[in-house]
């Protein structure tokens, strides 16, 4: 059993930005040399998710209008009172919700994601910033 930790920045531009990694994971695994196991795509910020979806404009956009309805930005948030200049309570709140990472399975090399399924990153926090990810794989069968 050997487990591995590849690290992957990306730039967002926040406001429910979407991204997606789909490849630069698969080719993350593929550079460990490991051949089955599982892969988790983890970010290290409490404003972003990962997550997978259907990647393509309808679902982006009503993504978008989701997160938008269920927490919508607002300046009462006690995050935001609490600590003058804030104004990403909702960004903390989202994040909470999808949550920060997402387990993949993958044979020979490959991510078994079905057909539709792509990964991707939502940047929700309400400014443009770089997001750090660690793909974390765990398996056996190396090359």
């Amino acid at each position: 059993m050997s487990v591995k930790s590849v690290p992957l920045q990306v730039s967002m531009k926040g406001g429910c930005h979407i991204e997606n990694i789909t490849a630069r994971v698969q080719q993350a695994l593929a550079n460990t040399g490991i051949r089955s196991g599982i892969a988790t795509v983890f970010v290290k910020h409490t404003t972003a998710s990962v997550m997978i979806i259907e990647d393509e404009p309808g679902i982006r956009a009503d993504t978008e209008a989701l997160w938008s309805r269920l927490v919508p930005a607002d300046p009462a948030w006690e995050h935001n009172t609490r600590n003058p200049g804030e104004d990403n309570a909702h960004s903390h709140l989202r994040a909470q919700l999808q949550g920060p990472s997402v387990t993949i399975p993958f044979n020979n090399g490959a991510l078994t994601l079905g057909i539709w399924q792509q990964l991707v990153i939502v940047d929700f926090d309400t400014r443009a910033r770089t997001r750090d990810l660690v793909v974390q794989v765990i398996g056996d069968g190396m090359k």
